[in-house]
């Protein structure tokens, strides 16, 4: 009776088995791509945490997995051709940055038009998002011209100073000085004397090597790395701020074919590349400054009285970019306005109002 028993019960899992509906996990490809090399953070993240963040929060259920293709430092998209890509369905996932893609995503801009902020990364990222989210129609007006949906995953580099061949202590030190930069800060150095030159890190090191110019606008955790140091020893403490560069973005073509549970995923890789973007950036920082010093380099301190003379007379940083958004048709003084009542309301004041005038 017993066998009859047992083999009556295997017929009957065997039975339950075979009339079960097979289980079918759906496989997604996608590429996931950046102009600048691994050697950057907001790329070095993408791989080490947004990705593998997503694929483990997959793997929770099992019903979708996703094969990816990964290309950086320009063997997949170059630098500032990012938009064009995504639109052209070449890359799928990848960073959306205002600085190099300024015609569709200069929104993301905005930190750039307010110089001479706070040198809190974290917080600059999350007054940014904040704005950005709480805006009515932002994120809207940004997904439209670029065909891309923002998922979070803000992050800001470290505060903004100047390398160069020389020490600039005071605004009259800087006059005839070519500084290289990208688009958005050159402006910053309007009625200093100093010349702006389109550049980036790509170039950096050898243009100022070659005498292209003399130095650059950059951030610590950036020009240690690439060691500019070798080339432009004074790190020239002008503080401009922290500066918001974007954050992680999906094709919307793609993302409208998302599962509620694979968008969350996205979502929630999103916070985690913001978060250990920020402890890896936070614990390089006081070590590249050693590195700065003991390989040649100089901690340079612009006056504080100078500093607050250059932000007065600065052309108003933030009414021509204002005026270029609105007519772009994005809300641009609702997300600035927003973005400086965030800070104020975190403890920091603007030493000008740039909004007011």
């Amino acid at each position: 009776m017993y066998r009859t028993l047992l083999s009556g019960g295997v017929a009957a899992v065997a039975l339950a088995v075979a009339s079960a509906p097979a289980f079918s996990q759906e496989t997604i490809n996608l590429t996931a791509a950046a102009g600048h090399p691994e050697v950057f953070l907001w790329v070095k993240h993408i791989k080490e945490t947004f990705i593998p963040t997503v694929d483990a929060e997959l793997a929770k259920t099992g019903k979708v997995k996703i094969n990816w293709t990964q290309g950086y430092g320009g063997t997949i998209v170059k630098l500032g051709s990012e938009v064009e890509a995504f639109q052209q369905g070449i890359i799928d996932v990848g960073q959306m940055s205002g600085v190099f893609n300024p015609a569709t995503m200069g929104l993301l801009n905005l930190t750039y038009a307010m110089p001479f902020g706070p040198p809190d990364a974290r917080g600059v990222t999350a007054a940014v998002e904040k704005a950005l989210m709480e805006t009515e129609g932002a994120l809207q007006k940004l997904e439209e011209a670029t065909g891309v949906v923002y998922i979070g995953g803000g992050i800001a580099i470290d505060d903004y100073n100047i390398a160069s061949t020389k020490a600039l202590t005071k605004i009259a030190d800087m006059n005839g000085v070519k500084l290289g930069g990208a688009g958005p800060n050159l402006a910053w150095l309007a009625g200093t004397g100093a010349v702006g030159v389109q550049g980036s890190y790509v170039t950096f090191y050898n243009d100022i090597k070659t005498g292209v110019y003399d130095g650059n606008i950059g951030w610590m955790t950036a020009n240690v790395p690439a060691k500019l140091y070798e080339v432009a020893p004074n790190w020239n403490q002008t503080h401009f701020g922290a500066m918001y560069i974007g954050g992680m973005g999906v094709s919307k073509m793609q993302w409208d074919t998302f599962s509620d549970e694979t968008k969350a995923a996205f979502r929630t890789a999103a916070t985690a590349y913001t978060k250990a973007y920020f402890d890896e950036q936070e614990a390089r920082y006081e070590a590249a400054k050693k590195t700065l010093v003991d390989g040649g380099g100089k901690i340079v301190e612009f006056d504080p009285a100078e500093r607050s003379t250059w932000i007065k007379g600065l052309p108003n940083p933030t009414a021509a970019w204002a005026k270029a958004a609105e007519a772009r048709g994005e809300p641009a003084k609702k997300v600035l306005e927003a973005y400086r009542d965030n800070l104020k309301a975190a403890g920091f004041t603007f030493e000008r109002d740039y909004l007011a005038e």
